[in-house]
């Protein structure tokens, strides 16, 4: 395997003189595909957001960006075809057969992995999800490729290859991994790091339709029955536009109530950062950062939060960002657009009680002058 961390490589040296030819047959492997993610006739957003970051790389390479789409038979599979060209497909190759109407690895990997080797794409994309996560890491492997997991930032370099970011030693550095002599180059992200790209209505351009070629009897693992989670839907702290979280800074797990109340009051979620989940105040659901959710909303409360670069991660792209703490010096207050040096345990009975006044007229409390 060729994947190679940018950081580790002497600088007077730098990449290139890693770089060995890449070999003839990967020569003709061309274009930028995302995997449009079904599952029970849904497509999860992060395929969507992928579309728009693998539509920047395509244009800087002057290919085409494809979409990927497998599923049952039917029209909600041939409906999430169509849908990828309104977020910028150019084409997108369907496999469609009933028995890929529950995800299988072995079923999945076969079909994505066949795609691959005939119509060659020089770089995949992936959502960074449970299924997601499961179906790169199968298909890398069967492919003999390298695979770039959780990528905070994508781009191209100046020889056209791959530049995948992503945090590592335990969140403390961004490292950027190229996959030098193999393809395709594949990266999984996960969801929220990129913009959701406007969806622009556009008609159908060319459906590339792939046979499976495969019999349920081929495959080794059977699903019996469904059974949703139940808790699935308690935390949606990836989609919410207001998020409320905690830290260390609030010294105590009866103090992280302080967080809740807030956020109930402004019909918003609350997260925490890792260190909470750590000591088991907060369940691991709630957990905001690389290692956690990753959050993009239009208000970001971090009351407490040191914001070391695992945090940082899965909540830059906040449209607002708004820390409380008492260091002067802390991380957080580098990438805040509003910074409060205050105890949180003092500020926020404050602030929730100034929401109070504003959110609730008939409410006796005032916010003081």
């Amino acid at each position: 395997m060729s994947n190679v961390t940018k950081t580790t490589l002497p600088a007077a040296a730098g990449r290139a003189a890693a770089k060995k030819e890449l070999p003839e047959h990967f020569k003709a492997y061309k274009h930028v595909w995302v995997f449009v993610e079904l599952e029970r006739s849904q497509v999860h957003p992060v395929s969507w957001e992928l579309m728009g970051a693998g539509r920047r790389l395509a244009d800087r390479l002057k290919v085409n960006l494809a979409a990927v789409v497998i599923g049952p038979e039917g029209q909600h599979t041939r409906n999430a075809a169509l849908e990828a060209f309104c977020y910028g497909a150019d084409l997108a190759y369907l496999v469609s057969d009933n028995v890929l109407s529950d995800y299988r690895n072995e079923s999945y990997t076969k079909a994505l992995t066949e795609l691959v080797n005939t119509y060659k794409p020089e770089i995949l994309l992936l959502g960074a999800t449970t299924l997601g996560r499961d179906l790169a890491g199968s298909v890398a492997t069967t492919l003999s490729t390298g695979l770039t997991a959780d990528c905070t930032a994508l781009d191209v370099d100046a020889d056209g290859s791959l530049a995948a970011t992503r945090p590592t030693f335990g969140g403390s550095l961004l490292c950027t991994i190229y996959t030098l002599n193999y393809r395709p180059q594949m990266a999984t992200v996960r969801p929220r790091v990129m913009p959701m790209p406007e969806r622009v209505v556009r008609d159908a351009a060319r459906i590339i339709v792939h046979p499976l070629g495969l019999v349920e009897d081929d495959i080794v693992t059977k699903v019996l029955s469904f059974l949703p989670d139940r808790d699935a839907e308690t935390s949606n702290l990836a989609y919410a536009d207001v998020v409320v979280a905690g830290g260390l800074g609030l010294g105590s797990p009866e103090n992280f109530g302080l967080v809740r109340e807030l956020a109930t009051l402004l019909g918003a979620e609350y997260g925490c950062s890792r260190p909470l989940v750590q000591k088991g105040w907060v369940t691991s659901d709630r957990q905001i950062g690389q290692t956690g959710k990753t959050i993009r909303p239009k208000l970001y409360i971090a009351a407490g939060i040191s914001g070391a670069i695992q945090h940082r991660v899965g909540v830059e792209g906040a449209d607002l960002i708004v820390a409380v703490n008492t260091d002067k010096n802390a991380p957080i207050f580098d990438f805040a657009h509003l910074a409060i040096v205050s105890d949180a345990i003092q500020l926020l009975p404050a602030l929730t009680a100034a929401f109070r006044a504003r959110l609730l007229p008939n409410s006796r409390a005032r916010i003081a002058v």
